[in-house]
Formats: C-alpha cells, structure tokens, sequence
C-alpha cells in the first residue's frame, strides 16, 4: 500500500507538472520484480549523493513485447527499464538505448566493483555487431532453466535428461512452461546432444542461429510427446506441485526456490534439478532507452540497485539470483547443510568448495552446459507458429480434467500465493 501512494503519488505529480521532469524518474520493471522498500530508499539516497530532489514513477509488465513495443513504437519516456537478453540484443541493434555513463562523481562505483564478471561477459555473448552491450546494460537477475520435481513420486536420476518428458512414467504429471523460446532451446539441445558431443555443433550455435530443419526437429518432438504433458501453463504449475497435483515442472530456478520454499510451508518436498544435456542461462538487465527524460538519476538508480546490501534485499524478495559477485553477497548465502561447490566462476579466486544451495548458484560444472538465448528477429515467426502449432494440438482429455482440477484448487492456490510476501516473478519470455 505504501508503494502504490508512492507511485499514485508520483503519478499525479508528473501529469500535473510536466516541467517538472527532471525530478521524476520512470521506471518499467517486470510485476514483483524488486523489494519495495527500495524505491524510498533510493529517492532518499539520491538527494543525500546530488543534492537533487526525485520521485520515482513505477509501473510494471508482464511480458517483454510489450515493454519494447511502447518504446520502440510509442516513444515511451521510460528512464529505466529491466528487459531480458534477448530483448536487450534487439533494443541495440535497433538503437533504441542509451550508453550508460558510470562516471558518479564522488560516489562510490557499485556497477563496477558488484556485478559480477561473469555476467559481464555473457553480456558481451549478445549479438550487437561492433556495438559492446556492456556499454548499454547492466546486469541485474540471472538464473537458468531445469525441472522443479516432487522426489516423493519422480527419482532424479530420471530428470537428469530432457527426454524424461516421454517417459510413460509420468504421462500427464509433468507441467511445461509456456514459453516457446525457453522449451526449444533446451530440447534442441537434447535432440542435438550426439552432435554436441563429438563437436560439430555448439550450443551457442543452436540458440543463436535458427534454422526451420531445428524448429521441425523440436516441433515432431513435442507433437510425440503431447498427451505426456499436464498442460502448457503460465504461472500456475509451481503451485500444482505444491499441492501434489503434479509431479514435476519444466520451469526457472527462481520459480524452483520459491516453490521449494512454500512446499516446505505445507509439509512438501521439492527440488531442481538441470539435465545433463545442458541448458540455457538467462539473464534480464537494467537499460536507458534512447527516450529516456531523466537519464542521471536513471544512471544511479542503477549503480543503487548493484550495492551488495540492496542486491542482498532484491534477491530475498524475487527469489532469483542476482548480478552481485561481491564475496559479501557470497557470505550472506553460505548454507552449511548444503554440498560444497565451485562457484569460482561467479565469485572469483577462492570459492571453489563452498556451500551454497545450488538453485540459488549452479556449480561451475553445470553451468559450463549452459548457453545464452537470443534474439531470431524476422526469423521469430517459425518459433510462434512452431508454438501456436503444438498447443493447439495439446487439448486432450487430459489437459481438460487438469484445467477442471485447477479451477476446484484456485481458492486453495490464491490462500498459499497470499501467505507469500516474497513470492518470484514468473518470467514471461515469449
């Protein structure tokens, strides 16, 4: 409630005063996306570093099309918004983003001592041509993609594989995200796992150049594989494992540690797991789109959002992981009943045998399976029509007495989801 007289506020200041821009910062962030406490600590924060008074317009989105089609068709003057890789490749390569100078004056540089190197160099994996992405994004949430699963009713070992979605084992108790782009990136890499092995195809290659004989490929694949599958859902299926109303969830790791979490609540036990065939690794990032009015305090909002202790305060909030490497993020998430790992890669020198939960930090190991999503631009229509394709060939029986089953579990679903402040955002990514 404080945030919305926040924003409601902000809101009617900016409509009323429209010379007044230079003291209003717009920000388009995904819905449950940051701890809200922050937003009048950075106001705050901003008049103690500048001496400048500002007031944070906050409005949110659900899906990345339309973040990008109010900027790049309705000129939006967004000063700050958090798009995924693949958008953020497309906002380069159209020009419709700012560079972000980092030079803060005597303000200390969060950017540059908080975000991790790891995350910078996926940054530079983006397709930009001769345009460097780090000079234009700033990392902000990362996570990856594998299957949150009930060890009750499904062994582990057979979720070490993709094709566990054909098993006949659990025929209608696998739920699937229903993100077209996340689904065949990590079954193309199944299918091409042969190839993968012996070198003539890379994973990078097979996420970043589309070809129609792939999109076919993953096409015949979840054809087969259709009345396996519970259902194509967009947010709900975390909550049918949580009520034992499934067995397992092709989804993202925060959704896999928030689930994990309320299971808990309810005497459920759940986990994650990433197949050995490898993965995709994602990441969603902070920008200045090229219309932006209030592009200084869009620069230290950022730098604000890279300090540890509010790096720290966001990922309790969202449930993924964040961009800070600082060895005081590592420490606040040291978990002593968890195996040790190397996180050497994310951390740095010294942090090859830590405890940390590996939703949270995946071990180096696992994430050298893993690969970066991009943008397909014109090519994107194969990948919809693909998707409109096997959906629309999903409405079994089977998908009807689920969808049945949700509606008579909807008010027990909505009591759960309430009784969590700190629910993840389920990423939209279609």
């Amino acid at each position: 409630m404080k945030k919305l007289l926040s924003v409601l506020a902000a809101a009617v200041l900016l409509a009323g005063c429209s010379s007044d821009r230079e003291h209003i910062l717009k920000v388009y962030n995904w819905s449950d996306y940051i701890e809200e406490s922050l937003i009048e600590e950075f106001e705050q924060w901003y008049e103690q570093q500048t001496g400048e008074k500002v007031k944070i317009v906050y409005q949110t989105f659900d899906i990345n099309e339309t973040m990008l089609s109010k900027i790049e068709k309705g000129h939006e003057d967004y000063d700050v918004v958090c798009p995924s890789d693949y958008i953020i490749e497309r906002m380069i390569r159209y020009d419709l983003l700012l560079p972000i100078d980092q030079d803060f004056g005597d303000t200390p540089n969060y950017i540059k001592s908080g975000v991790s190197p790891y995350l910078i160099d996926r940054l530079r994996e983006l397709r930009t041509g001769d345009t460097d992405p780090t000079l234009y994004a700033v990392p902000y949430m990362w996570g990856t993609t594998g299957f949150i699963y009930n060890p009750k009713y499904a062994d582990r070992e057979d979720f070490r594989t993709w094709d566990v979605l054909r098993n006949h084992k659990y025929e209608g108790k696998i739920f699937v995200k229903d993100a077209a782009r996340d689904i065949y990136s990590v079954v193309i890499q199944y299918l091409k796992k042969d190839e993968i092995a012996a070198g003539t195809v890379t994973r990078e290659e097979l996420l970043g150049v589309p070809s129609k004989e792939n999109v076919d490929l993953v096409e015949n694949y979840l054809l087969e594989i259709k009345d396996q599958v519970a259902g194509y859902e967009a947010d709900f299926g975390k909550d049918q494992l949580v009520l034992e109303r499934g067995w397992a969830s092709l989804n993202w790791s925060g959704d896999g540690r928030w689930a994990r979490g309320e299971a808990a609540k309810a005497g459920v036990t759940l986990d994650f797991v990433i197949p050995d065939e490898g993965s995709t690794v994602w990441l969603d990032g902070w920008v200045i789109p090229k219309y932006a009015k209030n592009v200084k305090a869009a620069r230290y909002f950022i730098n604000f959002m890279c300090e540890t202790g509010n790096a720290i305060k966001n990922s309790d909030f969202v449930g993924y992981s964040h961009s800070c490497g600082t060895r005081e993020m590592l420490d606040n998430y040291i978990d002593e009943s968890c195996e040790p790992q190397d996180l050497s890669y994310f951390f740095g020198e010294g942090c090859d045998s830590v405890r940390v939960d590996p939703i949270l930090y995946p071990s180096k190991e696992i994430i050298a399976r893993c690969a970066l999503e991009h943008d397909w631009g014109e090519d994107s229509e194969m990948l919809i029509t693909m998707w409109s394709r096997v959906k629309g060939s999903n409405a079994s029986a089977l998908t009807y007495l689920i969808i049945g089953a949700i509606v008579v579990a909807l008010g027990a679903a909505v009591a759960l989801s309430s009784r969590n402040k700190k629910r993840s955002r389920s990423r939209r990514r279609r």
